[in-house]
This record gives C-alpha cells, structure tokens and sequence, in this order.
C-alpha cells in the first residue's frame, strides 16, 4: 500500500511538475509577444500631420503710360499680349551678348541731363532668335564717347505694312536705361499674333526710329530683316530694357 501511495504520488507530482512547465513556457512566450494559436489583431497607428503657413503675397505696379510722340504708334493694352509669347529668351543668334550691364538713370533730372541715343551717337541692329518663336531682337549700341539713353520704345516701320507696330505698354522699365560707350540696350519685337485672324505681311526691311525723353523722333535707321519675315498687326515692340531676357519674356 505504502509503495502505491509513493507511485501515485509521484505521479501527482511530475503531472504537477509538467503543467507548471508548460504554464511557464506560455507566460514566456506571452512575454515575448509569440502566440501559438489564434489570430493576430491590431490597429494602424495614425498618419502624422503637420500645419504650416506657408502663403504669400505680392503687388506688381503696372507700368504708366508713355508721353505721346510722333509718328503715333499704337499700344498693345495689358492682357492682350502676342499669344506666343509667354517665355523667355534663352537662345538667340545675336552672338556674343556679355556686353557690360547697363545703368539706369537715378532720378529723373539726372535723365533729362543725359542725351538720347540716336543715329548719330549709336548704332542699332537686328537679330532672329531661336526662342521664343516668331520673335526678333533689336539691339542699340552707344558707339559715342559719353553716356546716352535709350527713351522709351522705338518706333518700327515694317516695309508693307499700313501703320508704325505697336508698343506693348506692360514692358515700360522703372527707370530710363541709361548707356555708357560700349554698352547695350535692347527690344524684343513680336511678329504675328493668333493665327487665322489676318493676313501676315511681308517684310524685307525695317525702318527704326530711336526717340529723345519728349518721346520725340530723332533719327531713323534701315535695317535688313532676316529672310522670311513676316508680321501681322496682332504684334508689338517692347520698350528698350537693360537685359537681353527681359526684352524677350514677353
């Protein structure tokens, strides 16, 4: 009987000794975040945000009107600019452009004192360009031996053409582009406008007049026009800027 109270006993007391293993073995694998049944469930952690204000604003002055010359010429209004001519000017067959910068006059007095840039004290050329399309560039080149400025916007004369080209008026600068000897000005010319709505005009030659601060004509020069050239009366001329990519950004 003895013998059999061990037996069982010791029975009792491995079945013991394997339940608690097995219970440790659980508690060790809960705690190691392994489960051997059962499926996993979970949530998503949220996606983070952030907030930040980063908004801005800006006022652009428009440009004023020019003093009225002779010949008249007419004016391209704000928003009714050439319809391909939206860009800018990155490539041109004018050569080598890395003229010194010209300067601006400081004040208007200053400007008055300083003569204009005529036949007579410059020289003006034009050039095609390859970008943008149906563009042409005009350069005027202060070949005397004192400063002279260039005035406003030159008055064009298209061989074939009814009247002088139109100035966009949303190109006047802020300042007058004052020239030492050597250095350049310059003004990009708009060809043709929408399609379809004239008839295009050839030209073989164009007639430049360059004007004084009364926006008054002071010399004409002819120039031959690159082969092929032709406008219609939806293009423009802009005002003599200091740099090759303004006058060509519009």
């Amino acid at each position: 009987m003895r013998t059999n109270r061990f037996r069982t006993t010791a029975l009792a007391a491995t079945a013991l000794v394997a339940a608690l293993s097995l219970t440790a073995c659980g508690g060790e694998d809960e705690a190691m975040g392994t489960k051997t049944a059962g499926s996993a469930t979970g949530t998503a952690a949220p996606a983070a945000t952030s907030t930040g204000d980063k908004t801005g604003t800006g006022d652009t002055e428009q440009p004023e009107a020019p003093a009225a010359g002779k010949p008249e010429a007419q004016t391209v209004p704000a928003g009714d600019k050439h319809a391909g001519g939206n860009g800018t000017g990155t490539g041109t067959g004018t050569g080598d452009n890395r003229s010194k910068k010209p300067k601006a006059a400081p004040d208007a007095e200053a400007a008055a004192a300083i003569p204009a840039c005529t036949p007579k004290n410059s020289r003006v050329k034009v050039s095609s360009v390859s970008r943008p399309i149906n563009h042409l560039l005009l350069t005027v080149t202060n070949t005397g031996s004192t400063d002279c400025a260039a005035y406003y916007a030159p008055f064009l004369r298209f061989e074939n053409a009814q009247a002088v080209y139109p100035i966009l008026e949303d190109s006047k600068p802020q300042a007058v582009v004052t020239l030492s000897p050597g250095e350049e000005a310059y003004a990009g010319i708009a060809l043709l406008g929408e399609p379809g709505e004239d008839e295009p005009v050839k030209s073989a030659n164009l007639g430049v007049i360059t004007v004084d601060r009364n926006n008054q004509p002071k010399g004409e020069t002819t120039l031959k026009l690159p082969a092929g050239t032709v406008t219609d009366s939806r293009g423009f001329v802009t005002y003599w800027q200091s740099d090759l990519e303004t006058a060509l950004m519009f």
